[in-house]
């Protein structure tokens, strides 16, 4: 007989805690879910109240008796799963799968996983919170019910074994949406007008920018508005015509929320979302240091506030002022967003004294990267702002103007420790200009011009996909990472480059969707709907009802497409290659890997091979085409078209045209590579350890 049983989610958050306490206490793990929908059904009587049909899950059996078994064994129970909607909802699973009652104060949480939380936490249990179960549960069966009534119209029309979803198909939609723009976009000519400039006197060269005319701002738009004022301001004297001087200042960003984290570790360390949660959640959930033990050395990493306690506010400031001086330290306050969860704490160190130089020893590379992002944009939080120094100065050339601008850092502030540099934007440059004075000459030393045109909207990243789902109320913390990994695994987008690209697959099924479920495949019923679990969680509104109101007209409208779509055979594209075996045109299809050809005569003929792409340049071996091809992973390789009858050309580097091929640097590359994934995996071993 054990006199405390405490069920956490995952072994390791099991065997922090079970070092934490003393006495007769045993800690064991659920391993996630215990009991969900049914995969092979609906799973929901919307007849009666949408009461979902939950099972135990497929594997669990074994689990579940021995849970039993330790909880006829234990004195007190306590469920201490994770502090959120779906740590909740397994807390109530395994109150029912224990016969644990309702009302009984079981229910523990741990926004951070030290000693002293771990201990208040278990003297201070409470109940299950049923509004936070039943946000949980009403997103889970509001997605059900998507994904099962949608998805067998893309079997029908697509392909079998396509999927839909509330979330997944809006974020696709996006991309899809992103891309149109893009190939749309008309580019527009514009021109630069820079001039190198010589100050005499300090001997000092800047380059000011051509502004306008009369005070004016002017756009150049073609080359002849440029050569005109070239005539116009040739052997013509550069005159200072005004001087502006001032500060700036740049604030600090707040600490991480699970979003923000996600984004900057895609930015600064090429982590992909799952990867940096994957990072994260053994970060929480503990990581043994040298003369400190077993320790979660962050806050729960799903999160959307940006709050902090006033603890660690106190440890921050004791660590500024002692290490930077109090000139460098500023009691900071965040306000969280509207339409956010202020749950728990944004993402920060559980222990300041533990510098990510003092547990670097400790750690994964991966684990010590991500922790020292997190430590120093917490600190980074509650310090002073940077200051800078600018100055811009206006010259004329009889009516024409030009500008330059400078700055240089009067006060790092906040700097001194981190830097938070945005998607497409540059870190800030240092350039002063010289110490000019107003109604001086300077002398021109170069002039450059400069065709540029408009470019279109980028591509989403992973990292700025998150941003704009945050910024559109779309899904949650818990949500960004599975969803972005569940379209990419099914193909409707892939990954170049780190960019997003919707792929032939993801285009028909978006447009498929969108033409018939316009009401639930758009941007504003998803963020609405996240609003309501918000509501439903806060005890405001009550679940049933939400899914009853979407549900009939949903169903309907699922009817009504079926009917429309009963009779309609999407036609495929027909390609220009001969099937070699029955002479008919072959046809584009999408499988799992994407795009390919197959006989129209299927099932007489089922002849099909993949589309043969080439790069246009000549095998350097023997001249003939190079293809390009793509390994399981979807790396891309190129080969000779004679391989292997008559070439064993093979490349993993595109020739460009006229590019020499040098098999022996290839080779060196090749080998840097391999080593680099091999102590990459070394390490993922080590963190899952």
């Amino acid at each position: 007989m054990v006199d405390k049983l405490i069920i956490v989610e995952s072994p390791a958050k099991a065997n922090t805690i079970k070092k934490f306490l003393g006495g007769n206490v045993k800690v064991v793990a659920s391993m996630g879910h215990i009991r969900d929908l049914p995969k092979s059904k609906l799973g929901i009587d919307v007849e009666h109240n949408f009461e979902p049909q939950y099972i135990n899950i497929r594997g669990k059996g074994d689990l579940i008796k021995s849970l039993k078994k330790d909880a006829k064994s234990a004195k007190k129970i306590f469920l201490a799963t994770d502090p959120d909607r779906e740590g909740e909802a397994i807390a109530w699973h395994l109150a029912h799968i224990l016969g644990i009652p309702e009302d009984c104060v079981c229910r523990v949480t741990f926004n951070e996983i030290t000693k002293e939380t771990v201990r208040n936490s278990i003297k201070n249990p409470r109940k299950i919170n049923m509004d936070l179960t039943d946000a949980q549960q009403a997103r889970r069966i509001l997605d059900r019910i998507v994904g099962y009534k949608m998805s067998p119209v893309l079997w029908k029309k697509v392909k079998r074994g396509l999927s839909a979803g509330r979330v997944q198909s809006v974020a696709v939609k996006l991309i899809v949406d992103r891309e149109e723009e893009i190939e749309k976009f008309i580019p527009e000519e514009y021109w630069n007008l820079l001039v190198k400039l010589l100050d005499k006197q300090s001997k000092k060269e800047f380059v000011a920018k051509f502004y306008g005319k009369d005070g004016k701002k002017l756009e150049l738009k073609n080359k002849e508005e440029v050569d005109n004022i070239l005539r116009e301001i040739k052997g013509k004297d550069y005159i200072v015509k005004d001087i502006k001087r001032g500060e700036r200042k740049r604030n600090p960003s707040p600490p991480f929320t699970t979003s923000t984290m996600q984004q900057e570790a895609s930015r600064k360390l090429g982590f992909t979302l799952k990867k940096t949660m994957a990072v994260a959640q053994t970060l929480y959930e503990g990581v043994r240091v040298e003369k400190k033990g077993t320790v979660g050395l962050i806050t729960y990493m799903r999160t959307d506030s940006t709050r902090i306690s006033e603890e660690a506010r106190a440890s921050a400031k004791n660590y500024i002022v002692e290490k930077y001086g109090s000139d460098y330290y500023e009691n900071r306050y965040y306000k969280t967003k509207g339409n956010s969860q202020d749950a728990h704490e944004a993402i920060r160190p559980t222990y300041i004294e533990l510098t990510p130089e003092i547990v670097k020893e400790s750690l994964s590379p991966e684990q010590f990267k991500l922790y020292r992002l997190i430590y120093n944009r917490f600190i980074a939080s509650q310090m002073a702002s940077a200051i800078f120094n600018t100055m811009t100065v206006n010259i004329d050339v009889d009516n024409y103007n030009f500008r330059a601008s400078g700055q240089n850092i009067k006060f790092k502030g906040f700097m001194k420790l981190y830097i938070e540099i945005l998607e497409n934007e540059k870190e800030e440059e240092n350039i002063m200009l010289p110490e000019l004075v107003i109604g001086q000459k300077v002398y021109e030393k170069k002039i450059d011009t400069k065709q540029v045109f408009t470019e279109p909207p980028p591509r989403y990243t992973e990292a700025s996909l998150v941003k704009a789902l945050e910024e559109k109320g779309i899904g949650r913390p818990s949500t960004y990472s599975p969803t972005i990994t569940t379209v990419l695994q099914r193909r409707y987008i892939e990954k170049v480059n780190k960019q997003l690209y919707p792929t032939e697959l993801g285009k028909i099924v978006n447009k498929l969707l969108v033409e018939n479920f316009k009401d639930v495949i758009n941007v504003e019923f998803t963020a609405k709907i996240e609003q309501e679990f918000d509501e439903i969680e806060e005890g405001n509104k009550v679940w049933q009802e939400i899914i009853k109101v979407f549900y009939e007209p949903f169903s309907q409208q699922v009817e009504k497409v079926e009917k429309e779509l009963e009779h309609v055979e999407l036609i495929d594209e027909v390609s220009d290659v001969q099937c070699e075996k029955c002479g008919k045109m072959m046809v584009y299809k999408y499988g799992k890997y994407g795009k390919f050809l197959a006989c129209p005569g299927y099932p007489e003929c089922k002849n099909a091979k993949p589309i043969v792409e080439t790069t246009g340049v000549a095998c350097p071996k023997c001249g003939a085409q190079i293809q390009i091809r793509k390994t399981k992973r979807r790396r891309n390789y190129y080969i000779c078209e004679n391989n292997p009858k008559s070439c064993d050309y093979i490349s993993w580097n595109r020739l460009k045209p006229g590019e020499k091929w040098e098999p022996e640097k290839e080779q060196k590359q090749e080998e840097k590579v391999k080593k680099t994934r091999s102590k990459n995996k070394k390490t993922t071993k080590k963190t899952k350890k």
